[in-house]
């Protein structure tokens, strides 16, 4: 009897589905008769890459350890899409090796008219990154420009897609280049409105430099060694001396290719934390350096771009390690790209558009020394007119 309901309700389904085919498919077929013929669908747009090269002009001449500039090589670029334009740079300070030349080379393989959507990142970036080793600025460029063209079609600042509260971004230091006494003097009166200032080390006057510094000011320092000391027993000692002095943290003690081993140890016993810079450049480096140092210094130029500044910063926060965020002598294009990931650091070194003076944007300003981001899409930068 049981058998005999179950196929019932069986053959009662099946009737009803087909009755309910059967009066579905005419009035289907009427509806799709009476939609009007489709049109050809008209081409997507394509990504439009262009460059040209800019010098930097420095207000005043920048000394580190191994050189001295007053201008900074850079080659700003834009991408086009659809009629919304992103804007890009790529900043190379001789000392990298990377030269307006060897970026505009690299420029010139990349074809972005191959891509029709934009927002696929990670395809376009990784396909970039692949055409050649090295050439970081170069690549930077191209990532930054398609970060600001991305954020534009969005509507939004990077802050907002990346989830940042923008309240959170940092102070930023100023630096003070290596130079004579009255010199920095001048520098740090200029500077009085900054609360954090940098100074550069690594010659052999730096107790000079902390002591002319500390003749003006009181205010917290960060010392960027560039690679310059080499005997661990005097850079110990040095570092309880700078701390004594109100430094706060240490760049780069070391050359980027000195056994880890010895920074590990300096690390160790250091009264102030150890920052790697220039021996931290891509994502790789990051795990490599844990125990190594305190923390990493991110920068722009260096990592390819956002996408991979953003990477090696969650990794740093995953592995406990701080971060400071970094320039170059850039234009306010460069520095409002980075600014956008600086809620998230601890350190901020975005002093690179005040050290110009011939700016050719509009975007990212220091508000009483505190980096402050507008509510712009993409980069929030604008071309000065």
């Amino acid at each position: 009897m049981e058998d005999t309901r179950k196929a019932g309700r069986r053959d009662f389904i099946k009737s009803s589905a087909l009755a309910g085919g059967a009066l579905a498919v005419p009035g289907a077929l009427q509806r799709q008769e009476a939609r009007p013929p489709r049109r050809p669908r008209a081409p997507r747009a394509r990504m439009t890459l262009r460059w040209r090269p800019f010098t930097a002009q420095l207000r005043h001449v920048f000394t580190i350890t191994v050189s001295s500039r007053s201008t900074t090589p850079d080659v700003l670029t834009e991408i086009e899409y659809d009629g919304v334009v992103g804007y890009g740079e790529a900043s190379m300070p001789p000392y990298l090796g990377e030269t307006q030349e060897s970026c505009i080379a690299f420029l010139s393989k990349v074809d972005l008219s191959r891509y029709s959507n934009p927002f696929e990142l990670e395809t376009i970036l990784a396909d970039v990154d692949a055409i050649a080793p090295g050439n970081p600025a170069a690549k930077a460029s191209i990532d930054i420009a398609l970060h600001d063209l991305v954020g534009k079609l969005m509507g939004q600042p990077w802050y907002n897609i990346w989830g940042f509260d923008p309240a959170k971004a940092p102070y930023t230091s100023y630096t003070i280049g290596i130079d004579t006494p009255e010199v920095v003097r001048q520098k740090v009166r200029e500077a009085s409105e900054f609360k954090v200032l940098k100074v550069k080390l690594g010659r052999d006057n730096d107790h000079e430099m902390i002591q002319t510094i500390r003749s003006v000011t009181s205010v917290p320092l960060t010392a960027d060694v560039n690679q310059g000391w080499t005997d661990r027993q005097r850079a110990l000692d040095d570092l309880h001396w700078l701390a004594s002095r109100n430094v706060i943290v240490v760049e780069q003690p070391f050359p980027k290719d000195a056994p880890l081993d010895d920074l590990a140890w300096l690390t160790e016993h250091s009264p102030i934390p150890i920052l790697a810079d220039e021996s931290c450049q891509r994502l790789a480096d990051v795990r490599r350096l844990l125990g190594a140092v305190s923390g990493i210094n991110i920068k722009l130029m260096k990592a390819t771009g956002m996408r991979e500044a953003h990477r090696m910063l969650i990794l740093a926060r995953a592995l406990g390690m701080k971060v400071m965020l970094g320039c170059m002598t850039e234009t306010s294009c460069g520095i409002s790209a980075a600014s956008h990931l600086s809620p998230m650091v601890d350190w901020a070194d975005l002093d690179g558009a005040l050290l110009i003076s011939n700016d050719p944007f509009n975007g990212t300003t220091v508000v009483e020394g505190k980096v402050t981001l507008g509510p712009g899409p993409g980069l929030g930068v604008t071309p000065v007119s």
